[in-house]
């Protein structure tokens, strides 16, 4: 069993620090693990439901110490690089397909993702006036 695909979605709260969905030999996924700052440090919560009597019951959790030690070994490193991603300068232009940071933002970060949405929209809007220009002097316009 191999993990093939690992994504981290952090967020700024307290103690959770990301939730993270993996996927297993590329046709598996199990989502809604979690990222928790605890006492001896960040460790991977398991997808869990909330039972009657206030308990929290996992709803998919490995079988062996070395599973886990895999899974968290994983996820832990693959959270480091994009904490790390973040905090170097960030990238104006999108990620090549197939790449990405794989914290949901789409490329170098939510800042780098927003710029380039907004160039593509100004990028857009002048294509569109080109476009109309075009058709108004154009022949067919009757101009």
């Amino acid at each position: 069993m191999e993990i093939t695909e690992v994504r981290v979605y952090p967020v700024d709260e307290d103690k959770l620090k990301a939730y993270v969905t993996i996927t297993f030999d590329q046709c598996f996924v199990v989502r809604d693990l979690k990222i928790i700052h605890g006492t001896n440090g960040l460790f991977v919560a398991m997808p869990s439901r909330k039972c009657k009597d206030g308990s929290f019951k996992d709803t998919a959790h490995p079988l062996n110490s070395e599973t886990r030690r895999m899974i968290e070994d994983r996820i832990l490193g693959r959270y480091q690089e994009i904490l790390h991603q973040r905090q170097e300068p960030r990238q104006t232009t999108p990620p090549a397909e197939g790449e990405g940071s794989g914290d949901g933002s789409g490329g170098g970060g939510r800042d780098s993702s927003a710029t380039w949405k907004r160039s593509a929209v100004t990028s857009a809007a002048r294509s569109d006036t080109a476009l109309h220009n075009l058709l108004m002097t154009s022949p067919l316009s009757g101009s």
